[in-house]
């Protein structure tokens, strides 16, 4: 360090070159403290538009509880359909006219428990305009915030058990028809 500067960092004042001017230093400063102040207002809004309390106390348990009843009035139609196709299959009516009675009101039923899928379609097309709202909000704010995925952030250890219940259940529903493996590839396996 040449002499100077180390006896003007002894006054406790560091050393300025000659050519430098305080006042455009500040202004300098000064610009940068509003740009970041400016930034923070923006993420700020932002953050604002996302309306995280309305999707976490509305709109998702709303589309939790939708879901719900599509998986009650699913389960209590395939009861009432399995019943009716049992009845008629262990029918022991003795004359025609008596069972045909029996095939028809039974096939009613049938008729009546598939009219779930409508009241189930509405309910999932709710679930998927939430879900629609929640991504372009998400989208809006990444954008608006320059957000990038990193593959090095940092762990999330219900993420790491869900990727492990996921390994462990690996039947977790049915597949996309793109992502399905063909019957017939399965067949050649086994065959």
């Amino acid at each position: 360090m040449p002499a100077i500067a180390a006896k003007a960092q002894m006054n406790g004042r560091p050393k300025r070159p000659a050519d430098r001017d305080p006042v455009s230093d500040v202004r300098i400063i000064t610009r940068e403290l509003a740009g970041v102040a400016e930034y923070i207002a923006h993420v700020k809004r932002e953050i604002g538009e996302l309306r995280a309390n309305e999707l976490y106390r509305e709109r998702i348990p709303t589309a939790h509880d939708e879901l719900g009843s599509v998986v009650n009035a699913t389960a209590s139609a395939t009861h009432a359909i399995m019943a009716a196709a049992e009845e008629i299959l262990c029918s022991t009516e003795d004359s025609f006219d008596a069972y045909k009675e029996q095939v028809e009101s039974r096939v009613m039923a049938i008729f009546e428990a598939c009219s779930f899928q409508d009241i189930t379609g509405q309910r999932i097309n709710r679930v998927v305009e939430a879900l629609g709202q929640l991504e372009k909000r998400l989208s809006r704010f990444a954008s608006a915030v320059n957000a990038r995925d990193s593959d090095k952030g940092p762990v999330d250890p219900d993420d790491a058990l869900r990727q492990a219940r996921k390994e462990i259940l690996l039947l977790n529903g049915p597949q996309d028809e793109a992502d399905a493996i063909a019957q017939d590839d399965i067949d050649a396996l086994f065959g």
